[in-house]
């Protein structure tokens, strides 16, 4: 654990036995909403701030009042403001406290993630942390290889941490914690990889004590069931699921209710996706794919809805749950729960009951016919579970029409404003669907099979889409560029703020969708923005960074992203120094002669093991370094060190160890083959 100190805390600690490191204005108390205590800005987590001094009227004068550079290799990330102070967590879990009217660093927590024994495994897969949690003067922070650590808020030392996973669990963490009453929950990602077992666990606030856990799918019957939830969702499985985990991880999205003191999860897809390899006599698989309500004190389970029964994509209910206090649908007035996951539709329940109220089409999708407007239950398109070994081009792919990227909700309009991805992938069964086996070490291990040559899908497109709950109906929508934009936040000022790929993070009215005033952040955005109030000013926050698992334009280069905190203020006058993206050559050494049969044997490694972080067709998109550009790979002995021994685990680089020497060498010689393939033809 590392520790680093600005000697400026030592006078704020002084300010903050007074009743807080930052005082309160008057102003700041009348307006509500000053702090952004939560993932959510509040405890509906709607990405919604009620400050009004940032309006229409007035965004054209916002400017830049402060920035902080950096240093990580993964930004994509959800800050907090509490108090004057402004928190936030990157790379490996390093958190940061700021002064958040200047940008001055107070203190810096490093939970040294690379020197835990579990890391060297668990880094393989998944990138940064996208949040952190607040409550009672504490920092909360998941870590990669699955600590949950409490941090004093005003001092930045650790006041508990626990490890999370089961020693033998193939996950990770990369998702916030949740607050929930008097405790905080933490699930953890990885179903996509390896046999694994979904469940999110809840511990005292005060302690870090274990209260309870809650498992997402049942296990084997033979052991017993946990409780009588996993009991009943064992006669939706069939054939042996349990040696597959059956998959069903907590990996991001949760909302507290104090209502009625629960906790809704967002559960993720099954393990492996291809529903013919783990439950081969079909069924609905509870509880994949499902929001699920559980009790607060105790994790006992209350009520589900399964978005997308018999899953056999990578579809998940991992994005937003965003919770709504009266709002009138169909003449009647609800408290309701609002999501919108990868599937392309957006749903409404009731969160006394859970019960479904509406769905609807925000996206383009092919897979269901239509949802039941009774039971909610969807008519799943035939042809969309391919079929007796016949590909099927779907929408939305694997990346959702929907991502983790934050929507929001404005009670001003009614309406929820969505990152929206419209892209199609070609689904197929493997050639030895019956006989498939996954390969150990934490590789991609979807189930299915390569999709046919002549079938190939459009490039995928994005836009912001403006949502009318109550009117389950788009309002407007505005395209946008590439595929992945950053999350977004309504404000009280009526407003809509999204950083997007290309660099520009931009304010449009909340009502129509107008762009009313845009700032060149020099890098793209994931993460969503943040407002919040200090000395009767209001900010608005981004932290810029952008990566993604294939190649975008711009292309976004890891090493050279510029990933900064930029906070905004009406009247801001400061000005980001000049930068300008530089390509990188391809390296190469005339003297490597790349050995095919080698290089087949490093594709195939690479597909499976690499292709996650440094892109698809080795087309790195801003996740991990393009390898065709690196030095590494060029000998033999640093190739290993980095790659089998984990020479570079404090930056991010997992270790595989599990990988031969023939297989080094084998991506060594596939690296060389794409790096010539893809270099520039010189004129003759």
């Amino acid at each position: 654990m590392k520790l680093r100190f600005s000697t400026a805390i030592a006078g704020l600690a002084m300010v903050a036995m007074t009743g807080g490191l930052v005082a309160r204005t008057s102003s700041d108390i009348a307006q509500g909403g000053a702090n952004w205590s939560s993932y959510g800005g509040s405890d509906k987590e709607q990405h919604y701030s009620p400050l009004t001094q940032i309006t229409e009227a007035n965004v054209g004068k916002l400017g830049l009042a402060w920035s902080y550079d950096i240093d990580t290799f993964d930004s994509y990330t959800q800050p907090l403001e509490v108090d004057g102070v402004f928190y936030f967590a990157v790379g490996l879990s390093v958190i940061h406290a700021l002064d958040a009217r200047t940008g001055r660093l107070l203190w810096q927590y490093d939970p040294d993630v690379a020197s835990q024994p579990e890391a060297k495994t668990r880094m393989r897969a998944g990138w940064g942390t996208r949040g952190i949690a607040y409550k009672d003067g504490m920092v909360f922070t998941a870590t990669r290889e699955g600590r949950l650590i409490a941090v004093d808020a005003k001092t930045g030392k650790p006041r508990w941490s626990v490890q999370t996973l089961d020693e033998a669990e193939h996950g990770y963490i990369t998702g916030p914690p949740w607050v929930a009453g008097d405790k905080v929950v933490i699930g953890f990602g990885g179903a996509d990889y390896s046999p694994t077992r979904g469940y999110v666990t809840g511990y005292d606030i005060k302690t870090g004590k274990k209260a309870w856990r809650w498992f997402v799918v049942p296990g084997d019957p033979a052991k017993g069931f946990e409780n009588k939830a996993m009991e009943a969702a064992a006669k939706t499985w069939t054939g042996e699921w349990w040696k597959f985990g059956g998959g069903g991880t907590v990996y991001h999205a949760m909302a507290y209710d104090a209502k009625y003191d629960r906790i809704y999860i967002g559960t993720g897809n099954g393990w492996p996706w291809n529903q013919k390899i783990r439950s081969p006599g079909g069924g609905d698989n509870l509880y994949l794919s499902s929001i699920v309500a559980l009790d607060a004190k105790t994790g006992d389970y209350v009520w589900h809805y399964q978005v997308n029964p018999e899953n056999s994509h990578d579809f998940n209910d991992a994005m937003d749950i965003e919770l709504i206090d009266d709002i009138e649908i169909a003449g009647k007035k609800r408290s309701v729960l609002i999501h919108a996951p990868k599937n392309g539709f957006f749903y409404a329940l009731d969160r006394e009951t859970g019960k479904f109220i509406s769905a609807g089409e925000f996206a383009r999708q092919n897979w269901a016919k239509r949802i039941d407007p009774v039971t909610g239950r969807p008519e799943i398109n035939p042809e969309a579970q391919y079929p007796d070994g016949k590909p099927f081009l779907m929408y939305p792919f694997p990346n959702g029409a929907h991502g983790v990227q934050a929507m929001s909700f404005s009670p001003k309009t009614g309406l929820s404003y969505i990152p929206v991805m419209e892209g199609g992938r070609v689904f197929v069964d493997p050639a030895n669907v019956k006989d498939w086996t996954y390969k150990p070490g934490m590789m991609v291990n979807t189930g299915l099979g390569a999709p046919p040559a002549n079938l190939v899908a459009p490039v995928a497109t994005s836009k912001l889409v403006a949502w009318d709950v109550a009117g389950n109906k788009i309002a407007w929508s505005v395209p946008q560029p590439g595929v992945f934009n950053g999350g977004t936040m309504a404000t009280g000022g009526n407003l809509v703020f999204q950083g997007t790929n290309d660099g520009s993070f931009n304010a449009y009215s909340a009502a129509n969708g107008r762009k009313l005033w845009a700032f060149d952040a020099q890098n793209g955005m994931l993460g969503a923005p943040i407002s919040y109030s200090v000395g009767g000013k209001q900010y608005v926050s981004i932290i810029t960074g952008f990566r993604s698992s294939f190649a975008n334009s711009p292309n976004w280069d890891y090493t050279q992203q510029r990933r900064r905190v930029l906070t905004f203020a009406v009247g801001g006058n400061k000005a980001l120094p000049p930068f300008e993206m530089v390509d990188q050559p391809i390296q190469d050494d005339p003297a490597f002669i790349v050995d095919t049969d080698k290089a087949k044997i490093g594709a195939g490694i690479y597909n499976s093991s690499c292709i996650i972080c440094h892109g698809s067709g080795m087309m790195a998109g801003g996740a991990a370094p393009d390898l065709r550009k690196s030095g590494v790979p060029l000998d033999a002995d640093t190739f290993k060190a980095v790659v089998h021994d984990g020479a570079l685990m404090a930056r991010g680089m997992g270790s595989f160890a599990q990988l031969s020497d023939a297989d080094l060498e084998g991506l060594r010689h596939y690296i060389r083959q794409r790096a010539r393939d893809t270099a520039p033809k010189k004129a003759n």
